[in-house]
């Protein structure tokens, strides 16, 4: 073996991992050949992307490109891009709201066939961040305020996506919990914090689903970057026996330290702080060659893994599916039902008229916004899901409001090719002297170029052109948005002018770019020539070879107690209303934090106003994080239907008509006021931000401050009444094992339903700091009616532990509670830990 090639023994063998999946307990020795055959230039070409989406070719060792893509809720695939459509499944938050592992696994096996059917050997999920605040940005995105639900679902949804012979990527790793100043900030945090909260999030997924790769995130922690930082090693290589690839997040990679340090893969690239400043300092001595091999080392491994070198193949996928019924499905499984005043399910054979209210009803939000965005086939709205599943009802919409969001596309189908005279747009990228670089026909007015062939960063103009014919007259504001110089023409003569500037976050930018409008007025069917000229070159907030643009329009002034008015009377002719609430994907999404909890508009005095002309009003949440709901107390029902997926609108008619129970429990603590929230700001003070409350957040801070949110963590209801009524457990348990509780429920009502048990310790005697209570094991269960059930909860007893520079365990007994809520726990028992 040539001198400059580690010998396996020190490069570290990689723990055998748990997946059956064909080659993962391969031998490295294969590997180390093809290492050996690699100069340096190459060693280092390989670790750093190849452009966006992909990693370098090298096909003298047999190796092919790696692609990978965002994947939390869907696989967006190389481009983005309409034309190339995805399946989009609920939110994590909906998903995570089930409480079922099997249904994460399901769910990430669903993302992996997605991902073979494109091409993409690596998704880019789960994000496993906690929901330290409500106001973060990705919330949506993310699972629970709990490390032990968290984990315990990114586990399930890493086995599922890597059965299916696709890598996963758990992100961000660590502490990446908020949008402000992502890329900057220094998260401040002891290092018992991160063991018990922020780093256990991660801790099951690694050991057990033994993910391929793994993302570290952009911001600092205790004053290293992620990329940079000695939590690479230990624990996630040393103590957890990682043997994947550590992928930077898009530019995380910023300097030659994180070479140095356990970062494997830069991406993007070709350009990238390594390439040729690395091959120098390996050249000089100041980094060891080693350290190098190590990197390509794993990037070797995961090619293995996915079929990219010669002689592998990536597994056949063992659990497939039906997508379109597994989104509507779990959609169901984590809608939240939060308040039944004996209004739900309803019987629709005896409805005859019924009002459906708010722009959230027309308008099917089913995703949050940033890089987990794809491109669904078709949306079903509300409205469209409730007219299907009652054919014999009256029907009626209302808008009720309109909520200031920006401009939002024109619709696909009032939009005309000038060239091809076919639906769609003209695209074109100009250079500095007028010729046309490149040119192609688009079917939506929000286009994002990132990835792909366009010559973005070598163009200087771009234009987009449609003939749009309203469907409606009226008064409207037609404009754009995008961060840069714009110019709007409408027939030939110039409506709106504007240099927009994007946040400094580069996400921003690119994915909640701000807009500009200006009002003019529409006759239905007579078409407009519409024309977007965008200045490449003085581009604000965003990199060379990313843009996105959007163009549409938004309300122009109104009479919003007008709208509320026509609201009410069609609501008051119904024998129900239904009110959809909620926000977007602009006020949900990667590049920024909300600033507020409510909803926004005037969509509380719609619900007031409603309630107060049909009292079977019922009000679904459409939104991806917690909401502020003041009139709660008020309305016959109110369901959380989250970010819903494409079958959002038959998902909701499937719950409000009974077909399917409301499955979900809250996997975050939803707040009456937001001065209430014990943990809540999101912005950095001077850069840091400082994780001062420890290990209490979440349900665990309230608990500690004593006041009362609206919905406690684990809160819901279902259409039957499900009680624990007896647990028996094990008396001890050794340090290390798991304790089996056996819990047996009842149901009291006369249809089978679901209950989620949860299983919270207590340790009011200890001796060191803890939460009045935590989550330690919880598990779903279907009981029939009438009927009852056994359901068996693992616990851990290393949820019981604490960390003191190592995991410490206090000897004697530990109160485990047991029932439907953090709250809500009827049963007791005690567990000791012996040893």
């Amino acid at each position: 073996m040539p001198s400059h090639v580690t010998p396996a023994a020190e490069i570290g063998q990689p723990t055998p991992s748990t997946a059956a999946v064909p080659g993962d307990r391969l031998s490295d020795a294969p590997l180390l050949e093809k290492l050996a055959m690699l100069t340096l230039e190459e060693k280092v070409q390989l670790i750093t992307g190849r452009d966006l989406w992909t990693t370098w070719p090298m096909e003298r060792i047999g190796l092919r490109r790696m692609l990978v893509s965002d994947g939390p809720s869907g696989v967006r695939g190389e481009v983005w891009d309409e034309r190339d459509q995805s399946l989009n499944l609920p939110s994590a938050t909906a998903l995570a709201s089930s409480w079922d592992p099997d249904l994460a696994r399901r769910y990430g096996a669903a993302a992996a066939v997605e991902a073979r059917r494109k091409g993409v050997d690596a998704v880019l999920g789960p994000t496993i961040n906690l929901h330290r605040s409500p106001l973060g940005g990705r919330h949506f995105e993310c699972y629970s305020e709990d490390p032990v639900l968290t984990t315990e679902l990114a586990t399930a949804y890493v086995t599922g996506v890597q059965d299916n012979g696709v890598g996963a990527t758990p992100k961000h790793y660590v502490a990446n919990d908020f949008e402000t100043e992502r890329f900057t900030v220094d998260v401040r945090a002891d290092e018992r914090t991160l063991r018990e909260l922020y780093l256990l999030a991660f801790e099951k997924a690694v050991t057990e689903s033994r993910p391929w790769l793994l993302m570290s995130a952009y911001n600092a922690v205790n004053g290293t970057p992620a990329t940079e930082n000695p939590l690479l090693r230990t624990p996630l290589k040393d103590e957890w026996g990682f043997d994947g690839v550590v992928v930077s997040d898009w530019t995380a990679v910023r300097s030659l330290e994180s070479a140095k340090a356990e970062q494997d893969l830069a991406m993007p690239g070709p350009a990238g702080p390594w390439g040729a400043a690395l091959v120098e300092a390996v050249r000089r001595g100041e980094i060891a060659e080693e350290v190098v091999d190590r990197k390509v080392l794993r990037v070797l491994r995961l090619a293995r893994r996915v079929g990219a070198l010669d002689g592998s193949a990536p597994a056949e996928p063992v659990w497939v599916e039906d997508g379109i019924a597994l989104a509507r499905h779990a959609a169901a499984e984590g809608s939240v039902l939060l308040e039944n005043r004996g209004e739900l399910p309803w019987d629709g054979g005896t409805l005859r008229k019924v009002a459906v209210i708010g722009e959230n009803a027309l308008a099917a939000r089913t995703q949050g916004g940033g890089s987990a965005t794809v491109m669904p086939e078709y949306t079903v709205s509300p409205l469209e899901g409730l007219r299907a599943a009652l054919p014999d009802a009256e029907v009626s919409y209302s808008a009720g409001v309109t909520t200031p969001i920006g401009v939002v596309e024109l619709p696909p189908a009032q939009m005309t090719n000038p060239v091809t005279g076919s639906p769609g747009l003209r695209a074109r990228f100009l250079a500095e002297d007028g010729r046309e670089l490149f040119t192609e026909d688009r079917l939506c007015g929000h286009l994002v170029y990132l990835g792909g062939k366009a010559p973005v960063g070598e163009s200087r103009t771009f234009e987009l052109a449609t003939r749009y014919t309203p469907a409606e007259s009226g008064t409207v504001r037609l404009g754009f948005a995008l961060a840069g110089s714009g110019r709007l023409y409408v027939d030939g003569r110039l409506l709106v002018e504007a240099v927009l500037d994007a946040d400094e976050d580069p996400g921003s930018g690119l994915l909640s770019a701000p807009s500009t409008s200006a009002e003019f007025k529409l006759t239905a069917g007579v078409p407009l020539d519409l024309r977007l000229v965008y200045d490449l070159v003085d581009r604000t907030g965003l990199g060379t070879q990313a843009m996105s643009v959007r163009l549409g329009s938004e309300p122009a002034a109104v009479d919003g107690d007008a709208l509320i008015a026509e609201a009410v009377s069609t609501a008051a002719e119904a024998d129900v209303a239904v009110v959809v609430v909620g926000t977007n994907s602009l006020v949900e999404s990667e590049g920024h934090d909300r600033t507020s909890l409510c909803l926004p508009g005037r969509q509380d005095d719609l619900v007031r106003a409603v309630v107060a002309a049909n009292r079977r009003t019922v009000v679904i949440v459409n939104a991806g994080a917690p909401v502020l709901m003041p009139w709660r107390d008020r309305v016959a029902a109110l369901l959380v239907g989250w970010f819903g997926g494409q079958e959002f609108g038959n998902t909701l008619a499937d719950v409000l008509l009974g077909t399917v129970e409301p499955g979900g429990r809250l996997t975050t603590t939803w707040p009456a006021e937001q001065a209430d929230v014990p943990v809540l700001s999101c912005t950095p003070e001077n850069g840091v931000v400082e994780y001062g409350e420890g290990i209490h957040i979440g349900y665990r801070a309230w608990l500690r401050a004593g006041t009362q949110p609206a919905y406690w963590f684990g809160s819901g209801l279902g259409y039957t009444v499900i009680d624990p009524v007896e647990v028996s457990a094990p008396p001890a348990a050794a340090p290390g094992e798991v304790a089996t509780l056996r819990v047996r429920v009842a149901n009291r009502g006369e249809r089978v339903g679901k209950q989620v048990v949860q299983v919270y310790a207590e340790r009011p005697d200890s001796a060191v700091d803890r939460p009045v209570r935590w989550l330690v094991g919880s598990s779903p269960v279907v009981v029939p009616a009438r009927g009852t059930a056994e359901v068996e909860v693992a616990v851990p007893t290393r949820y019981l532990a604490h960390w003191a520079d190592g995991w410490a365990y206090e000897s004697g007994g530990f109160i485990l509670r047991v029932g439907t809520s953090a709250v809500e726990l009827p049963l007791r028992t005690t567990l000791v830990v012996s040893g």
